[in-house]
């Protein structure tokens, strides 16, 4: 979508590497601890994305997203779907 291939790339082997402004590292590192460990998100966690521009809706939308990819995600290995 952002018209950059190579950007493309840089987030599909390492987000952390590619070129990435701080609204974007916010939603990535936001992301990543929902998906990693949710059970530690804090208000601290939703107040940096607010601090990078988000507004609550965006929080949601962000949430939403990374749990849909993870939810559909386990039930592709859960039952090996290709």
């Amino acid at each position: 979508l952002s018209g950059e291939p190579a950007l493309g790339e840089a987030l599909v082997m390492n987000w952390r590497a590619a070129d990435l402004d701080a609204r974007q590292t916010a939603m990535l590192e936001f992301a990543t601890k929902l998906t990693e460990a949710p059970a530690k998100i804090v208000e601290a966690d939703r107040a940096a994305l607010r601090q990078a521009g988000f507004s609550d809706r965006d929080i949601w939308d962000i949430a939403s997203t990374a749990a849909f990819f993870n939810m559909s995600n386990r039930v592709a290995a859960a039952i090996d779907m290709r």
